[in-house]
């Protein structure tokens, strides 16, 4: 049984949970995204390239899970690849039911040549912290990721 008349925290101690601060982190890294990266290729669009880099051909669902992509983005940002060039989409020669995704050359070199770009963002965020901070917070960020409410039933 909860206290009623205890008092709860205000509105403005409510900004300081992970939520607000989320959106906080996630619009400095748009910004800083935007200004060394933005004009090639969208964040999760450069995700789905380094997949494939790193993978090698997939079908369209794996490739989407592994993305973190739901099917109503995944299909319009494959088709926008495609479309530019940078992937080749095909029906899997096994399951004519799947698409297989793979990487054209000049996907690969887009991603290579990104690859720092995207890394300098992150130097950029991960800047006030000392090497030992850096390692803890990115590994708070996946526990908390990796253990939210919305992935297959965990916590």
């Amino acid at each position: 049984m909860t206290d009623e008349s205890a008092p709860g925290p205000t509105p403005l101690e409510a900004l300081d949970g992970p939520g607000p601060l989320a959106r906080r982190l996630n619009q400095v890294h748009t910004r800083l995204w935007y200004e060394a990266v933005h004009q090639d290729v969208t964040g999760p669009q450069f995700t789905v390239l380094s997949l494939l880099d790193a993978h090698g051909d997939m079908d369209q669902g794996t490739l989407g899970a592994r993305a973190h992509l739901d099917k109503s983005t995944a299909a319009p940002l494959l088709r926008r690849l495609r479309q530019r060039g940078l992937v080749d989409i095909a029906q899997d020669a096994d399951d004519r039911r799947r698409k297989v995704v793979r990487l054209t050359e000049e996907g690969r070199a887009l991603a290579v040549a990104l690859a720092p770009r995207v890394t300098a963002v992150s130097e950029r965020i991960l800047a006030p912290f000392t090497p030992k901070e850096r390692e803890q917070f990115l590994a708070l960020l996946r526990r908390a990721v990796e253990r939210s409410p919305d992935q297959d039933g965990d916590a």
